[in-house]
């Protein structure tokens, strides 16, 4: 079972906004801040994994720590807005 997420921010220099690439299925962030991007990223990603990469039985029989997956962020420089 994959315990380990990646999450990175990229830069749309069209649109001058940040959005995710990553492998937790249903996130999708776009914004205009840095800040605003990790905000976000804590705010529903574990959530997200435990909805969308977990079963229920997996949910009710796996050890609380095989539960908590970890979340790989690197943040990365600021654009000059």
């Amino acid at each position: 079972m994959q315990k380990s997420f990646y999450v990175r921010a990229l830069w749309d220099d069209d649109v001058k906004r940040w959005y995710s690439e990553s492998d937790i299925h249903g996130l999708a962030i776009e914004t205009d801040t840095l800040d605003e991007f990790e905000e976000v990223l804590f705010d529903v990603a574990a959530d997200l994994i435990i909805a969308n990469h977990f079963s229920k039985d997996d949910i009710a029989s796996m050890p609380l720590r095989e539960l908590m997956p970890a979340i790989v962020w690197e943040r990365p420089r600021e654009k000059a807005a």
